[in-house]
This record gives C-alpha cells, sequence and structure tokens, in this order.
C-alpha cells in the first residue's frame, strides 16, 4: 500500500504480484478491496495495479470534475508515477469502462488489452447544461449532508446494502473496519456525488473520443454479468460489436461481478493476450468456476 501523487492529489495505490502489468479500476464509489477476491488468481501472473480514484477508498479529494480524457491520464499517470512504462492490460468496471477505454485510445502505446467489465453503457449520450452549476449543486449537498452527519449515520450501511443489490451471491465480504474508514467519511460521499453528477457528461465525452481515436490493435473483451437481464445483455453484446470485441456473459453474477465470479474476471485478463484483436463479438458464458 502506498501513495502517489498525480495532479496534486495523492492517490491510494496497492501493487501486487509479477509479470505484466494489469490495473483494476473499480465503479463509482467502489474501493481498492473489491477486487480482493480477484487478486490472488491474478498476482501469480501479473503485476496487479489498484488505485482509488480522488474521493473513493482513501484517495484524497476530488478537485476537478470527472472527465473520460481526465480519467484516462490518471491511470497514465499512475503508471508513471509507479515507474511502470510497459503496456498494460485495463480493466474497468462499471462507470471505469469509460476512462478504460478512453486510456486505450488516448495511450495506444501503453495499452496491452481492455476488459470492460459490466461497463457503463450509454448510446446517445450528451453533455448537460452548465457543468459548473452542476459541480456546485454537488459540492454544496455533499457538504450540507457531511454537516447533518449522513457519512458517518449512513455511509457504512449504504455501502453494505448497495454490495448486497448488487450480487446474486451474498452480502459485502470487506472487512467493517475498511468499510467505515472509507464509507462514513465526507470525502468518499463527496467523491460518489461528484461522478454521479458528471456521468452523462463523461459518457457523452467518450462518444467523442471514439470518433477521433481508434483503439489500438489490443484484444478487447466485454464481459457482461446475466442477473440484469436480456436487454443489459444485448446492450452489453452491441458494444463488444462497436469495439470488435470477444464478448461474454458470466452466470450466475450480478453488477459485482469481481465479487460474484472473480474466476471469470481473471480468466478474462489472462485469456486477453491470447485473443486475436479486431474480430465480430462472439458470445461465450462462463457458467461455472474453476479451481
Amino acid at each position: 500500500m502506498t501513495f502517489v501523487r498525480v495532479g496534486d492529489v495523492p492517490h491510494h495505490v496497492v501493487v501486487e504480484g509479477s509479470g505484466p502489468v494489469c490495473v483494476l479500476s473499480a465503479g463509482l464509489a467502489m474501493s481498492w478491496f473489491d477486487w480482493d477476491l480477484v487478486v490472488p488468481l491474478l498476482a501469480p501472473h501479473r503485476t496487479v495495479v489498484r488505485f482509488d480514484r480522488p474521493g473513493h477508498g482513501l484517495s484524497g479529494p476530488a478537485t476537478v470534475p470527472p472527465s473520460a480524457a481526465g480519467e484516462a491520464h490518471r491511470i497514465a499517470g499512475v503508471l508513471d508515477a509507479l515507474g511502470l512504462d510497459g503496456p498494460a492490460t485495463v480493466v474497468g468496471h462499471s462507470i471505469a469502462g469509460f476512462h478504460a477505454e478512453a486510456f486505450a485510445r488516448l495511450h495506444p502505446a501503453h495499452t496491452a488489452s481492455v476488459v470492460l467489465l459490466d461497463s457503463s453503457v450509454e448510446e446517445h449520450a450528451r453533455v448537460p447544461a452548465a457543468p459548473a452549476v452542476r459541480t456546485a449543486a454537488a459540492r454544496a449537498l455533499g457538504t450540507a449532508l457531511s454537516a447533518a452527519g449522513v457519512p458517518a449515520a449512513l455511509g457504512p450501511l449504504t455501502r453494505r446494502a448497495v454490495v448486497r443489490l448488487s450480487r446474486t451471491g451474498g452480502g459485502d465480504p470487506a472487512p467493517a473496519a475498511l468499510v467505515r474508514r472509507c464509507y462514513a467519511t465526507s470525502r468518499v460521499l463527496q467523491g460518489g456525488l461528484l461522478e454521479n453528477t458528471h456521468y452523462r457528461a463523461v459518457a457523452a465525452e467518450l462518444l467523442g473520443l471514439r470518433e477521433r481515436y481508434a483503439l489500438p490493435d489490443v484484444p478487447v473483451t466485454v464481459l457482461a454479468a446475466n442477473a440484469a437481464g436480456e436487454r443489459w445483455l444485448e446492450r452489453q453484446h452491441a458494444l463488444a460489436q462497436l469495439l470488435g470485441a470477444r464478448f461474454e456473459t458470466v452466470a450466475p453474477a450480478g453488477h459485482l461481478v469481481m465479487l460474484d465470479r472473480p474466476d471469470a474476471v481473471a480468466r478474462a485478463v489472462l485469456d486477453g493476450p491470447a485473443v486475436a484483436s479486431g474480430g465480430r463479438a462472439v458470445r461465450t458464458t462462463w457458467p461455472q468456476p474453476f479451481a
């Protein structure tokens, strides 16, 4: 566990294992420990990098609103600060799927492969009006809720409830002390509100990046959880077709695939380099864990 400074913000980083680099980036309001079940499967084969975005986990508070390009450059900045300059596999869960794809487009020479893990999908996003007003409103709401003691009173309970609802395999396995250390703080509340407020702006920016920057010639995998239903799987499959990616359905799994099926996530990462890029999206299902 260490901290590196990127863009004047201290970023909490955990590096484990050895071999080619793999970066794990979690979804909105999630933390580094949400990858705990995946890391032991990857560390014998990969140098696994987990980091918390500003206002998440143990990282410092967010100083600027998120953007697709900004988050792509953040991943590059973290790797640079760690002295890891080789091509990396980038795994983006949920909203971090936007960031992983943007990284591949903006930093092609540093991308070995991409895994989009139940990634956010916005086919027709537009930038909302008055972004500065939205930022100010999000910060004001966070300040008011923090002054009322909401993070300490409800933060950990809300985290537990969201995780339970986002899984098919049980409750939240994270240690209570870590959950309270992160989710009882105004910093994490503010970080989550800020990312949620600018979600559509980041999605719209990614659509623009797709028009200007091609994906590098690397393997891309779209991994989708089956629990959200057929319409969600259709959208995920369409994303895979758009990106020329391999498409895989994970069953049974909820949105937090890394908790329900860490084996499928690890397999997607480890199999990625052996997959030819630029092909058609092919449906595959991981029905059973592997030993």
